[in-house]
């Protein structure tokens, strides 16, 4: 029931997107991301149910295969992250730079990293001049935006739910102490690794 939930979320945020721009950050799509863990444990649990209920020994050894090869991805996963630990920062940082690029492009993805930024109180990848790599907030003198050199609502210290589509304006010019007074100066990669890293046994539960 819930992976047929997960499912529907996932196709019907994705029908509400302009196909041109979904495709342009498919890599980092939360209703992609959706839809494929969605049917993928719709199928396993499919697997599990239906072969119990019928008594089916072949439903229930691929059910068990599945989940032998689900608990060794992970395994692996896990046991390469720290081997590869270096590698695996330069992938978590490759992708939010790219969701940083494609900001306002996709509505989910802007959700995403406006959620993260406040919940990890950070800005950007390294620091919150990484926006500079966003076409509307990018700093040089050539961009006609009017959120040029600006950072997303998100970045603020300040509750700011009655601005929500609001930015803030040139705080890029400004030196790190003069910008720390107002917004989230740090970037969400070392604050996201140093999370996983405090939680590596609760999140190691919830994927068994």
């Amino acid at each position: 029931m819930i992976s047929m939930v997960m499912v529907a979320v996932g196709v019907y945020a994705r029908l509400l997107k302009h196909a041109e721009a979904a495709m342009a950050c498919l890599a980092v799509d939360p209703a992609i991301l959706l839809v494929v863990v969605g049917v993928l444990t719709f199928l396993i649990t499919f697997c599990g149910c239906v072969g119990s209920l019928r008594e089916n020994i072949c439903l229930l050894q691929t059910f068990s295969v599945c989940l032998t090869v689900v608990f060794l991805l992970q395994l692996a996963a896990g046991v390469l992250g720290f081997v590869f630990s270096d590698k695996a920062r330069g992938k978590v940082s490759e992708i939010i730079n790219g969701a940083i690029v494609h900001y306002r492009d996709d509505l989910d993805l802007q959700n995403l990293i406006d959620f993260g930024q406040k919940e990890f109180s950070c800005c950007g990848g390294v620091s919150y001049k990484d926006w500079s790599q966003n076409m509307y907030f990018n700093c040089t003198a050539a961009n006609p935006s009017r959120e040029r050199c600006s950072v997303p609502f998100s970045c603020c210290l300040r509750d700011t739910r009655e601005v929500r589509t609001a930015s803030w304006g040139g705080m890029q010019a400004m030196s790190y102490l003069e910008a720390s007074a107002f917004i989230y100066t740090n970037g969400c990669i070392d604050k996201l690794v140093n999370w996983i890293h405090s939680n590596l046994f609760l999140l190691g539960g919830i994927a068994l």
